[in-house]
This record gives C-alpha cells, sequence and structure tokens, in this order.
C-alpha cells in the first residue's frame, strides 16, 4: 500500500498495526439498539469504555443507514451529530474522530468542531460537493461502496460480478479524488450495501484484491445482517460470528476494524499479529 500513515489533527499515526474504529450512533434507530446513546453522560460513559478497550478511533454518525432506514434531514443530523463531536474533542482530545456522513455541509461543519476524518458511506455519490469539500478540508477520507440509497440498496440488489464492480468503483472514485488532490483514502467495500448474502461473502472471499489499489482498508461487518441471516438469530446473537468474521477479514487484508465491540476487535488483532509474527 501506498500509505501505511493517517494524518489527524496535523500527527502521522501508524496503520502497521491494524486500527479498530469504534461506532458511536447518536440515532434512534440504528439497527444494533445497544450501539444507540441519546444523552451526553451516555455518549461520554461510551467513548471512555471504547478507549479504555483499545479504540484506535471513533466513528459518530447521525443517521441510520440500516437497509430500509427512513431519511434524515440535514437539519436533525447536524442537531445530532456536530454536538457530539464537539463534546468527544474537547474530553478526549488525544483520540482521533470520525464523522459518518454523506453530506459535504456536515462533513465540513464536523471538521470545525473536531473530527479528523470523514467517513462517507456513498463515495460521493451523494453530495456532488462531498470530493471538492474534502479537498479543500485536506482529511482523510474513507470511501465506501454502495449500490443505491440506505432506503433502496437492498431492494434486489444485482451484478454480474461484484468483486469486479467494486475494483471498478474504486478505480475511478480514487482517480478523481487524487486529480482533486485527495491522497489519503480508506476503502470499504460496503458489506450489506446494496448486496446480496452471497454477494457479501464473495466480497470477503476476494476482498485480498482491493489492495491493489494501495489503500488501508476498513472492513464494516459487525453484528450485521449477513452473519445473522446465514446463522439465524439477530444482531444482538452475533458477537462470536463478528469475531470469527474479523479474523478472516485480517488475513485478507483488513487495516481497520469497525466495530461496535472494542475488547474483542482488538483481541482478535492481537491474536492475528502474534500469528503472523512466529
Amino acid at each position: 500500500m501506498e500509505m501505511v500513515q493517517v494524518n489527524c489533527y496535523g500527527k502521522l499515526k501508524s496503520l502497521e498495526t491494524p486500527w479498530v474504529m469504534g461506532i458511536i450512533n447518536i440515532t434512534p434507530d440504528s439497527f444494533y439498539e445497544e450501539s444507540r446513546v441519546a444523552k451526553e453522560d451516555d455518549l461520554l460513559r461510551r467513548a471512555e469504555k471504547m478507549i479504555a478497550e483499545g479504540a484506535s478511533i471513533l466513528d459518530v454518525g447521525g443517521y441510520s443507514s440500516r437497509p430500509g432506514a427512513d431519511d434524515v434531514d440535514e437539519q436533525t443530523e447536524r442537531r445530532r451529530v456536530i454536538p457530539a463531536i464537539a463534546l468527544l474533542h474537547r474530553h478526549f482530545p488525544e483520540i482521533p474522530l470520525s464523522v459518518d456522513t454523506f453530506r459535504a455541509k456536515i462533513a465540513r461543519e464536523a471538521v470545525q468542531a473536531g473530527a479528523c476524518m470523514i467517513n462517507d458511506i456513498s463515495g460521493g455519490q451523494l453530495d456532488g460537493y462531498m470530493f471538492e469539500t474534502v479537498a479543500a478540508l485536506q482529511v482523510p477520507y474513507i470511501l465506501m461502496h454502495m449500490k443505491g440509497t440506505p432506503r433502496t440498496m437492498q431492494l434486489n440488489p444485482e451484478y454480474d460480478d461484484p468483486v469486479m464492480e467494486l475494483n471498478r468503483f474504486f478505480a475511478r472514485r480514487i482517480s478523481r479524488l487524487h486529480a482533486l488532490g485527495v491522497n489519503d483514502i480508506w476503502i470499504d467495500p460496503g458489506f450489506g450495501f446494496g448486496k446480496t448474502l452471497d454477494d457479501n461473502y464473495r466480497i470477503l472471499k476476494y476482498a485480498d484484491t482491493f489492495l491493489r489499489h494501495g489503500k488501508p482498508m476498513l472492513i464494516g461487518i459487525s453484528r450485521k445482517s449477513m452473519l445473522y441471516k446465514f446463522l439465524g438469530g439477530g444482531p444482538q446473537d452475533m458477537l462470536n460470528a463478528t469475531t470469527a468474521v474479523h479474523m478472516l477479514a485480517l488475513e485478507k487484508g483488513a487495516s481497520v476494524l469497525r466495530v461496535h465491540d472494542v475488547k474483542p476487535a482488538v483481541e482478535a488483532v492481537r491474536l492475528f499479529a502474534k500469528y503472523r509474527s512466529v
């Protein structure tokens, strides 16, 4: 990969050891109920616990992107996200913060409030100003693949070859970002975002092909439906399955695991590092 470091708050942080990104949802309807926070004290406790357990970065979002989710207007997203990021940055200034948004205006305000990274589930497809905004802000950008919108993405998604389509998507979008002067880019295959169950597992099986783009790969698979729709149960039952698939993702070259449960993911990273070192 061309980049093994990420620039957060003017400091270069190494990705040589995979990062664990803790999910903080400032929403009433995220698919995993235990991940939702609504009060300042709950937010600070959740963040403190994740940091103590070894999170390298926290990802803050105010727009539920679960399949079929209702649209959230910009004002509501702003009211949820910007004060939360400002509060977290004030209390935990050393921990990098990512804003989970596809709106360029929210991204800009979040960076001004203390975020150092933009996590865009749409890969710039839902806001035509996003790439230019990232270029102007000069912050790292997470480029995720999604087919459709959160409301429509699981309505019979079809691919000739999902792995080939994702590789084409990453190549085109990275080229455009490079042309704008954006080089700190992470890629995310977008598990569950406009993919069938079999699509998700095929993408996981060949996820190492995405490393050809020379960018760190983020894997967001924590407690998702690709696990419980196969095994049975619900998100609350999928911790063990999540950890098992995290090990597969690390074997495929993941540099970042985006998770609801930090401690088990950190342990998976440590065990994988030990396994690779002997």
